[in-house]
């Protein structure tokens, strides 16, 4: 089977491109920047022709506009990179009878005061653009009636691009003193374990039959201090002291969730995986930065 890969620079396009290497199907990784096949997926047409010239079968979307604070004064673009494009390529494999995996997020959440995980047929109340933009892209893809699996996701880093991981690396190694909210509870997750399911899923063909929405992080819940604290001890940075604050002490474009933490259980049940634990993780992507 062919499969394209959108946002093939990204974190977890970065990752899809290490665990498909040996993969029985035909991966084609393309972006919009330089290193990789061309294609803009906000153009239905430019994207159709890919589909139909390739014979694409499957789309792993990992392309959106992630920066949330920029979201809220960036304009129509946003709208177009996460809910448009997403319908695009669900028109496209609908017209093939092709899959979708699409990647959402937490941030489809966040307006009501949760306290117990997040399950997938809850009521999305995103807080700002990035958010309702992802949720319209759900909606826009569900619309069309393609084959598709909208996987959410939380607090994703990687050794590759920008993420919060790497930066709280920079920092706690070279600031002696650093204030991390605590009032934000979810969980990290890892892009390469992230990447690791939706291959597993894709490669052994688990998804026949299985169209839906699906919760995907590490386990484990912790709050944004906690995950710094520990970035810091297995980092061996021991001499940046780390303080809790609340988030009014960083004010913000948006107000983000307060708590995001997802119940796993449906991906796990359906598609019979395990999901490590966030700190072991985390360990093995500090490893992998350290060299």
């Amino acid at each position: 089977m062919n499969i394209l890969v959108t946002g093939a620079n990204g974190q977890l396009g970065n990752e899809m491109q290490l665990v498909s290497k040996g993969s029985k199907d035909n991966y084609i990784f393309t972006d919009v920047c330089d290193g990789y096949e061309h294609l803009d997926i906000t153009d239905l047409e430019a994207v159709r022709a890919a589909v139909r010239e390739k014979d694409i079968k499957c789309i792993i979307n990992c392309a959106a506009w992630t920066n949330v604070d920029a979201a809220e004064t960036a304009g129509d673009i946003v709208e177009t990179l996460n809910a448009t494009a997403p319908e695009n390529l669900a028109k496209a494999m609908k017209e093939v009878d092709g899959l979708l995996v699409h990647v959402s997020t937490d941030y489809v959440f966040g307006k009501e005061p949760y306290n117990t995980p997040c399950r997938e047929d809850q009521k999305g109340t995103p807080t700002g653009v990035y958010g309702l933009t992802k949720l319209h892209g759900e909606q826009k893809i569900q619309a069309t009636g393609c084959d598709h699996l909208i996987i959410r996701t939380a607090w994703l880093y990687s050794e590759f691009g920008k993420n919060f991981c790497k930066t709280m690396l920079n920092l706690t190694a070279t600031k002696p003193q650093l204030k991390v909210v605590f009032d934000q509870c979810g969980t990290p997750t890892y892009a390469g374990d992230l990447a690791e399911v939706v291959f597993d899923i894709v490669e052994n063909r688990k998804y026949e039959g299985k169209s839906g929405v699906y919760h995907y992080s590490n386990e484990g819940v912790c709050s944004w201090f906690d995950f710094t604290r520990m970035i810091a001890e297995y980092a061996g940075h021991a001499d940046c002291d780390i303080q809790p604050c609340r988030s009014e002490e960083y004010p913000s474009p948006v107000k983000r969730p307060s708590y995001s933490v997802f119940d796993k259980t449906k991906i796990k049940e359906t598609f019979g995986i395990s999901v490590p634990y966030w700190t072991d993780s985390l360990k093995k992507c500090i490893k992998n930065l350290q060299g």
